[in-house]
């Protein structure tokens, strides 16, 4: 058995600079408000306002002659102002790491720049942040909202994009976030903004968290930095507990566990730490056994009556959170929710209908409650850990589904086991996305199976089948491709310049020109990555293997659409779109300029089109000329006057003479 504490748990320098502050001020006899809590704990925050210590939520809840001290979190640009306005006496407690960060949003120019925050907006630091930004700024806490944001991005071309981090950003949601932005906007300026003991408090948990088989993660619930750390180690280890005091230990999780994980946040007290470990100490030597009462003496021996003995159950009820079955005895049969599946997404309706029957375990007796406790997943994982073991050195490709990713790979369920698939071996490449796996069904092959003690490892592969796939693929792609062939294809990745699409095995790319009939800035703003698009092969490079892909729908085709529906005569409303000395060019559908000349703007001479149009203006005109060979197309405004009034000017008909003569 053993106890491992994270080196890095407990005060960081910001709060430590914080609790000082405030200590020093109490210690003078000051009389002391903070805006909001100082940390977020609330053992601590409490034991302060015994001492004079009290929140407040604005400057106008503050006394006289209280000082009033701004908590590391820091605050809005406004709020300093408003303080020093009133002649409040403050002290700035505001963590040097995220006074940086202000410091970064406020030089960011109205004008030229976009500021993205990575991190939770309506936590304290970032409303901070927001508040010293005199920038257009928005906000994500994870890749999905980047993902909401990409179309933002993607418009601004024009303008800088400047990005920081919330100081306690989870570290690994940071790199998925940058490495998307950099395919989005390659001009964007990344400020690494999380405070490098976040990142160190981070990877140490992840790691012991990935060592034991129970995780105590100590600290306020509200504390954003503790959750994060309870979200990460939950990664790691399934068995991970958030607690804000010893109170709230379960003492037969600590009693049962042979090897226990233990990180706190940030503001989590020295103190609260130290009792943790007394206590978990203390419940692993034994030494608390003589506080226990009678009643749980006896429900501990009751536990141990007739477990790890299989019985046969038939399904009576389903709840969300339980399934009670009949396994012929006098108690209840209770299945817990957790004890359905190893698939933490299952639904007990999906594992189980009524009056199936199935297999279990039985886990705990309860004589006194007149139930027993039971697991499905334990007797599945091993029947399935027996065939794995039968499988283990026979290559065979097995398929199984993709029920969590976790740090370096996912979790693949397989007949009730959990094999393990490392990150290099989930994906045909490693630009793809981990996430993207849960929830499907994949072929795999293992490669490793061992047992020490109780500790069971499954290691597979579905990289190494995909490549046998692939192969399999592209031999027979380039059997039978040839130009003009019709593919289904699915979108793997954008560039400035065009789409590359897999066709099974074989990637081929559609040039920006060839994604759309209009002008487009990017790819993005007509397919994304993962859609399904209908493409056809336009040249193939035999040397070089490449493949030019064909995107354009023929009936999309402007000038199709034109010659059906918009024939010489047709009277249209059309946008001004450039203005030149002879004339006006005119949108009359996307895709589709005309050109109205200048001798056909009006029925007297003008000296240039600007003196009577303007850009962005939209006019009535007449198509009076196609030319599909050569793409252009002829209007006239004059056309459209009564027919008494367009007689020309002398001087324009002359010069409009001139002109066709010339050409």
């Amino acid at each position: 058995m053993s106890i491992k504490k994270a080196d890095s748990a407990g005060f960081c320098f910001g709060v430590n600079r914080a609790i000082n502050i405030v200590n020093e001020l109490l210690e003078q006899g000051f009389k002391v408000s903070t805006l909001g809590p100082i940390i977020h704990n609330m053992e601590l925050v409490n034991e302060l306002k015994l001492r004079g210590c009290v929140p407040v939520d604005s400057p106008n809840d503050i006394l006289d002659d209280s000082t009033l001290v701004i908590r590391s979190h820091g605050v809005e640009r406004s709020v300093i102002d408003d303080i020093e306005k009133r002649g409040i006496s403050y002290k700035d407690a505001t963590c040097p790491f995220v006074k940086k960060i202000h410091k970064i949003v406020s030089d960011a120019n109205p004008d030229s720049d976009v500021v993205l925050i990575a991190g939770n907006k309506n936590h304290p630091e970032v409303c901070g942040i927001i508040g010293h930004c005199l920038a257009t700024c928005y906000t994500f806490n994870n890749e999905q909202e980047l993902d909401d944001l990409a179309d933002i991005i993607l418009k601004m071309n024009n303008k800088n994009v400047l990005i920081v981090a919330q100081t306690t950003f989870d570290t690994q949601e940071w790199k998925k976030c940058i490495k998307k932005i950099k395919k989005l906007c390659t001009n964007a300026k990344i400020f690494d903004t999380i405070c490098n003991a976040t990142q160190v408090r981070q990877n140490e948990a992840a790691v012991i968290a990935e060592q034991s088989d129970f995780m105590v993660v100590i600290g306020d619930r509200h504390s954003s930095n503790t959750s994060k750390l309870f979200d990460i180690c939950k990664r790691q280890c399934e068995n991970t507990v958030l607690i804000e005091t010893a109170k709230e230990l379960d003492r037969g999780k600590v009693y049962n566990a042979n090897n226990i994980g233990v990180t706190a946040g940030a503001s989590t007290p020295a103190r609260i730490i130290k009792e943790v470990l007394d206590t978990m100490s203390e419940i692993k030597s034994g030494e608390t056994m003589v506080e226990e009462s009678f009643e749980e003496l006896l429900e501990e021996s009751l536990k141990n009556l007739n477990t790890n003995e299989r019985v046969m159950g038939t399904v009576l009820s389903i709840a969300p959170n339980e399934v009670q079955v009949d396994v012929g005895r006098k108690q209840t049969g209770i299945i817990p929710a957790v004890e359905l599946s190893n698939d933490p997404n299952a639904k007990p309706e999906d594992v189980v209908q009524v009056g199936d029957e199935v297999e279990l375990l039985i886990m705990k007796t309860n004589d006194q409650e007149g139930t027993i406790m039971l697991s499905k997943r334990r007797v599945d994982a091993q029947k399935g850990w027996e065939e794995l073991k039968e499988k283990a050195d026979t290559q065979e490709v097995l398929s199984g589904k993709v029920t969590e990713a976790v740090k370096g790979g996912v979790i693949v369920l397989f007949n009730g086991s959990r094999i393990f698939v490392p990150a290099s071996q989930a994906t045909a490449t490693r630009e793809e996305s981990l996430d993207s796996l849960v929830g499907q069904e994949v072929d795999f092959r293992l490669i490793e199976v061992s047992q020490n003690g109780r500790r069971r490892r499954a290691i597979g592969s579905i990289r190494s089948v995909l490549k046998e796939q692939r192969a399999a693929q592209r031999e027979e792609f380039w059997k039978n491709c040839e130009i003009g062939k019709r593919y289904n294809g699915v979108v793997k990745s954008l560039t400035s310049y065009g789409a590359f699409v897999d066709l099974g095995g074989v990637f081929g790319m559609i040039h920006i020109s060839e994604l759309s009939w209009t002008h487009i800035k990017h790819p993005s703003e007509v397919v994304n990555v993962g859609d399904t698009v209908d493409v056809y092969i336009k040249d193939i490079n035999e040397e070089t293997k490449k493949i030019s892909l064909g995107f354009k729908n023929a009936d999309d085709n402007p000038w199709e659409i034109l010659k059906n529906k918009y024939p010489e005569g047709t009277v249209v409303n059309a946008t001004i779109v450039g203005l030149t000395t002879f004339g006006a060019f005119a949108n009359i559908i996307p895709g589709i300029d005309g050109l109205i000349h200048i001798s056909q703007i009006a029925n007297k001479r003008i000296e240039k089109p600007a003196d009577v149009l303007s850009v962005g203006e939209t006019v009535e005109a007449k198509i009076t000329a196609i030319d599909f060979d050569k793409k252009r197309v002829s209007l006239s405004m004059r056309a459209l006057l009564p027919e008494e009034e367009q007689a020309p000017a002398k001087e324009a008909e002359a010069e409009e003479a001139t002109e066709e003569t010339a050409e």
